[in-house]
């Protein structure tokens, strides 16, 4: 074979090679995008459904009552990042991302059909619960498997970009509940309509979305890392293998704890922040939250490909670094402003440096561990660490605003930030020292 046919065979291979990594990105970014829709609808029409399932003449009640529930299902998280953990790690990442996106669907079907307190009484925010258990128990698999399969899928000189595409579809499954809110808001349906029955539309919607993910994850090809390490050792993702690396669990314990604080602080609790606190109306609150998410949206790639150029440690440090010191001054300006164009731009300013974490998160925990127990290991304490600190910042943040005090959560979650800064600043960067492709 002559060196310009080696040469246009290898230029073919590439091109295949490269179509092939970002089918897989796309498939397993789309059943994550579908599941983070069906969790969040919740949130985007909390708003609606809340006085459906928690009769209170106190609209700040009735949103703690939701929060808190919200809060309760993170519970479930450490045993969906455990379960599904060990799947990916002993079965495959394609079985794990299947089986997870199955386990959503459920909890927005019965979401959809769940009757309301006036009809079923107590039952009623009982079964809520349950379809909320249910979506807990799924998105706690789904992060650790998600993470492991785009960063192994992806090629090392890019692993910080592609991986970036897991909080691009987080955040893409928000906007795409605030998009069917607006639809169903401003096309569809009355007000009366929606909280009558029209919040029910989205719950359904995910539940068909994610039968559609679904069928598309059964045909993912499995990452090369799994099939190589099933080879040459044995399939671990066990509780007893991941105790084999302490240093690496309570590092993921570190880098998590302020990096979701803030995360659910400026998608989840802003949208009530900014409705019961700053007092925009129903319209303004739904368009500034999705602006804001839009422009965060844009900054993951950015950002992580920038970490492929510099490394995962100095953004790291900057989010720790500007959110200390910026996110008091942004929460206090953003409650005493009542313009929805400056509120717009505060949020966008703190996702200046939460990009700086969100980004980048899922391959540098990804580069902590060993090949057959990496779903576990990036998934478990991680979704031990968002139960204690990410799902709870709505409940926390309302409950000092009950308090008279809401003002104590801006300090709150500025320490939150500064425990992980300290993190940040003593860690090795792992895009210099990764072991993504060491087999135990």
């Amino acid at each position: 074979m002559t060196d310009q046919a080696i040469k246009s065979a290898d230029d073919h291979f590439d091109i295949k090679d490269v179509e092939r990594r970002i089918k897989a990105i796309f498939i397993g970014s789309i059943g994550n995008l579908v599941e983070w829709y069906d969790f969040y609808a919740y949130t985007a029409f909390a708003l609606y459904f809340a006085p459906a399932f928690f009769p209170n003449s106190d609209p700040v009640v009735q949103q703690l009552n939701a929060a808190v529930l919200f809060a309760a299902t993170f519970l479930m998280r450490p045993l969906g990042g455990w379960l599904f953990g060990f799947i990916a790690d002993r079965h495959g990442r394609r079985l794990s991302l299947t089986l997870s996106v199955v386990c959503m669907c459920f909890g927005s079907l019965i979401i959809a059909v769940t009757p309301t307190y006036a009809t079923i009484g107590i039952a009623a925010p009982a079964i809520l619960a349950l379809a909320r258990i249910i979506e807990g128990l799924s998105l706690g698999g789904e992060y650790g498997a998600s993470a492991t399969y785009l960063t192994e899928v992806a090629d090392p000189r890019h692993r910080g970009f592609y991986s970036s595409f897991q909080y691009v579809t987080l955040i893409g499954g928000q906007l795409t509940a605030i998009m069917v809110l607006l639809l169903l808001q401003k096309v569809f349906l009355t007000p009366e309509q929606l909280k009558d029955w029209g919040w029910r539309i989205p719950f359904v919607i995910g539940a068909l979305l994610a039968i559609f993910a679904a069928v598309m994850r059964r045909n993912l090809h499995e990452t090369e890392a799994f099939e190589e390490a099933k080879k040459v050792s044995k399939p671990s993702g066990s509780i007893r293998g991941l105790l084999k690396y302490p240093r690496e669990l309570l590092l993921v314990v570190g880098l998590t704890a302020g990096g979701t604080a803030a995360f659910y602080t400026f998608t989840t609790y802003m949208q009530t922040f900014v409705k019961l606190s700053v007092g925009l109306t129903e319209d303004q609150t739904t368009f500034v939250i999705f602006g804001s998410l839009i422009f965060a949206t844009v900054l993951q790639p950015i950002y992580g490909g920038l970490s492929d150029r510099i490394g995962r440690k100095p953004l790291l440090i900057f989010f720790g670094v500007a959110g200390t010191l910026a996110t008091v001054p942004i929460l206090t300006t953003l409650k005493d402003t009542k313009s929805p164009f400056t509120a717009f731009l505060l949020i966008c300013a703190a996702w200046i440096f939460v990009a700086g974490y969100t980004s980048i998160n899922a391959v540098v925990k990804a580069e902590l561990f060993p090949t057959n127990i990496r779903a576990l290991g990036v998934g478990l304490p991680y979704a031990i660490t968002v139960s204690l600190f990410g799902g709870t910042a709505p409940a926390v943040a309302l409950y000092f605003k009950t308090l008279g005090h809401e003002d104590w959560f801006y300090y709150y979650l500025s320490g939150m930030i500064f425990l992980s800064l300290i993190i940040y600043a003593t860690m090795r960067d792992t895009k210099h020292a990764s072991v993504m492709h060491r087999h135990e």
